[in-house]
C-alpha cells in the first residue's frame, strides 16, 4: 500500500495509518512528493500533477506489482492521473482521501492561504507554528509536545520555515500544478480507472471545506461504482483527525476487493 500525502504535507502524515495497515499484513510505503519533506525541490520549477505522477510511477517500478494507492488531496490528484492516464492498471485499488475533481473553490482558497502565509518570513518559534495550525484547525487539540512539528519545518538561522519549496505554492513555479483545476481532465481520469474495473473508495471528512456533502454526492452520482465513507469528527486532514476510523475504513474496503497476501 503506497501512501501519497497532500500539498504541504510529508510522508510522516501517514505514520499512524501506515502502522495500522502494516499490523494487518500490508507492506506500507510512504513517499515524500517532489518539493516536499526530504525529497529534492524541482530545479526547473516543475510541479505539474503529471510530473508528481511520473515520479510515483518510477517509485512503483521498485515495488511489488499493482499496489493500492492511497492519496490525500494532491496525492489523490496524482493517483488519478497516474492510474487514469499514465499507467492504466498499475494499481489494484485507489483510495481518494477528501478529494474529488470538482473540489470546493472556497475551501481550496482557504488551504492555499494557510500554506502561503509566512512562506517567506517564517516563524520565530514552534509555538507560533502551533498557534497558526490551531487557528486553522480549531477542532483538533493543540499539541502539548511540539517536537512533532519539526518534521514539517526547516530551521534557517534563528527562524523556522515550512519544508516545501515556496515555488510550489507561491505561483512562481515555471510549471505549476494547473491540472487540479482541470475538472474535465480529472473526471476523465476517474472514468478511465473505473472502466478498467479498478476499485475506488472516497473517504471524506465530515467537517471538510474542500469536499462538501453536496460535492461528494455529485461525484458519487456521476461515478456510482465508487464506494464512500464519511468520517465524523474529521476535516480535510482525515487521517490526522481520526486515524482509527480512517484506517479501518481502508482495511474494510480492501478486504472486499484486494488480497493483502
Amino acid at each position: 500500500m503506497v501512501f501519497l500525502h497532500g500539498g504541504g504535507q510529508t510522508r510522516r502524515s501517514w505514520s499512524r495509518a501506515a502502522a495500522v495497515v502494516a499490523e494487518r499484513g500490508w507492506q506500507a510505503v510512504t513517499v515524500d512528493l517532489r518539493g516536499h519533506g526530504e525529497s529534492d525541490w524541482s530545479g526547473d520549477g516543475d510541479y505539474r500533477v503529471v510530473s508528481f505522477a511520473g515520479d510515483i510511477q518510477e517509485v512503483l517500478r521498485q515495488l511489488p506489482a499493482r499496489p493500492v494507492l492511497v492519496g490525500a488531496s494532491l496525492g489523490g490528484f496524482t493517483s488519478m492521473l497516474l492510474v487514469g492516464e499514465l499507467a492504466p492498471e498499475i494499481a489494484s485499488a485507489v483510495v481518494l482521501v477528501d478529494i474529488v475533481p470538482d473540489m470546493d473553490p472556497s475551501g481550496a482558497t482557504r488551504v492555499h492561504a494557510f500554506m502561503a502565509d509566512r512562506i517567506e518570513s517564517g516563524f520565530g518559534s514552534l509555538d507560533e507554528v502551533a498557534d497558526m495550525i490551531a487557528e486553522y484547525n480549531p477542532h483538533r487539540p493543540r499539541p502539548a509536545d511540539l517536537d512533532g512539528l519539526r518534521t514539517n519545518l526547516r530551521r534557517r538561522g534563528d527562524r523556522w520555515y515550512w519544508h516545501w519549496d515556496p515555488q510550489f505554492i507561491s505561483g512562481t513555479a515555471a510549471f505549476p500544478p494547473i491540472e487540479i483545476i482541470d475538472t474535465d481532465r480529472m473526471n476523465a481520469a476517474v472514468a478511465a480507472i473505473l472502466r478498467d474495473r479498478v476499485p475506488m473508495l472516497l473517504i471524506r471528512g465530515q467537517m471538510s471545506d474542500l469536499v462538501r456533502q453536496e460535492t461528494a454526492d455529485e461525484f458519487l452520482a456521476r461515478f456510482p461504482q465508487v464506494e464512500f465513507t464519511d468520517v465524523g469528527g474529521a476535516g480535510h486532514m482525515v487521517a490526522g483527525d481520526r486515524n482509527d476510523i480512517f484506517a479501518q475504513a481502508v482495511l474494510e474496503f480492501l478486504a472486499r476487493h484486494v488480497d493483502a497476501g
